[in-house]
């Protein structure tokens, strides 16, 4: 199924977010252990630096074109894969950050806010996007009308949408396209970017409050029905509209 996914866009990539109520430990010897452990399972994760933001971060050589990556955030724990051969490579590395969390970073089932699974696509396009995102996904909807009238042009298209996906609202999925055409560049008519047009499809798990949250449960249930709902619905109604859109500006 993955091959599927990935020759539709130039990148494709699979990660995994525990979203935390309390802020997660940031002192030197708690991070190096977290991060020592995860290079004993994948040696070539060897890449370890610390973000202006004061994120930590540990990741393969990113040059090679597949690579993995974990990093820990104020309140966020994040492993992803870029261009995995595989969904199981990279929900191997998921399920190593769920039980590595409780016992080196002290996240406990109490202090998850959600967790979320997301699939994301860049597209390579030079042009402009705001214009490709609207003839994609937006024409002939209330939305495109406003195109309708002489001398409009798609400026600012960036969609987003949220819509529960079980009765207690527990379970929601979340769609988001991003164009990289600034404000500006609209602006002076010069478009050309080299950043990609990015696709996220995020399935997200909030725990209740009438039982302990089971992580690796709630990770099992996410990738069966973001994988569904992929294939079933974000492949032909999204990706498939704007990889079409680019190639007939090609």
């Amino acid at each position: 199924m993955i091959e599927s996914f990935s020759s539709l866009c130039d990148d494709f990539y699979h990660d995994m977010h525990i979203n935390t109520e309390l802020d997660l430990p940031a002192n030197r010897d708690t991070i190096l252990t977290f991060f020592e452990r995860i290079r004993k399972q994948y040696p070539s994760m060897g890449n370890f630096y610390r973000k202006e933001s004061g994120d930590f971060c540990l990741e393969e050589d990113r040059a090679k074109g597949n690579w993995r990556h974990v990093t820990v955030e104020m309140d966020r724990l994040w492993s992803g894969y870029a261009n995995p051969a595989s969904f199981e490579d990279s929900y191997d590395l998921h399920i190593l950050n769920l039980e590595l969390a409780p016992y080196m970073l002290g996240i406990s089932p109490l202090d998850i806010n959600s967790l979320d699974l997301t699939f994301a696509m860049d597209f390579s396009y030079s042009g402009n996007h705001d214009e490709v995102i609207a003839d994609a996904l937006l024409a002939g909807s209330s939305f495109g009308t406003l195109l309708d009238k002489a001398d409009a042009r798609a400026t600012g298209f960036s969609p987003i949408f949220t819509v529960a996906l079980s009765a207690d609202n527990k379970l929601q999925g979340r769609v988001a396209v991003e164009s990289r055409t600034s404000s500006e560049s609209h602006n002076t008519g010069r478009c050309e970017t080299s950043e990609p047009i990015s696709l996220y499809f995020t399935v997200r798990r909030y725990p209740r409050p009438d039982e302990q949250f089971d992580a690796l449960a709630a990770l099992r249930q996410l990738s069966s029905i973001g994988e569904e709902l992929m294939s079933e619905k974000i492949i032909p109604n999204f990706v498939k509209p704007l990889s079409g859109a680019i190639a007939q500006r090609r």
